[in-house]
């Protein structure tokens, strides 16, 4: 088994949810695995140093934009930092480069919104918080919007809904990768319930 390499972008004002969410699926799936872990997660910013998420809880990233790893797997997660970084372009340069060579690119929440402005989610479907369904149409506006979905799979580029959905996806994710049994098994061990309803 080949192990992915998994980069959660971090970010001041990032949801908690957004990014533990899916850094807890991952990891646990590697923890639970025998032999060899199929997946090292990593959190990356774009400089070094602390990261203020939502409701003041600082995260020190493992790494930056310029000395991360190649990502198999992107997660862009969401929060009100999402709005600064429509406009950083070296931020949604990194996003664009690492979707050329990725696996799979993620978004919780209005990480899509990142994604829409890297120009990702042309001509596919997408959603987002329900709250920022309206600005994931004007950035883009070539993009089919899904409402009352957790998550939207095109193949290569997920998005999911609000916060906790990106659990779900990244369960999605996993059961997509390694199989049902191994997706269940990570959620047997977290207590929670997959579904995409």
């Amino acid at each position: 088994m080949t192990t992915r390499n998994v980069a959660i972008l971090m970010f001041d004002d990032v949801e908690v949810l957004d990014f533990a969410g899916p850094f807890e699926v991952f990891s646990v799936t590697s923890e639970l695995s025998k032999g060899e872990r199929p997946f090292a997660v990593s959190t990356v910013a774009e400089d070094p140093g602390a990261v203020n998420a939502r409701n003041g809880l600082s995260i020190n990233p493992d790494c930056t934009i310029s000395d991360c790893p190649p990502p198999d797997i992107l997660i862009v997660p969401g929060g009100q930092g999402t709005r600064k970084l429509i406009d950083n372009s070296a931020v949604i340069n990194w996003i664009k480069d690492c979707a050329r060579t990725a696996e799979l690119v993620l978004s919780v929440c209005t990480g899509s919104l990142l994604l829409a402005k890297a120009g990702l989610l042309k001509g596919l479907e997408a959603t987002t918080h329900h709250q920022a369904l309206g600005l994931l149409k004007k950035l883009a506006p070539n993009t089919t919007i899904i409402e009352n979905q957790r998550f939207v799979d095109n193949g290569k580029i997920i998005t999911s809904g609000g916060i906790a959905a990106g659990i779900d996806m990244s369960l999605h994710v996993v059961g997509k990768l390694l199989g049902t049994a191994q997706a269940e098994q990570t959620a047997e061990y977290m207590e929670y319930k997959i579904g995409n309803g």
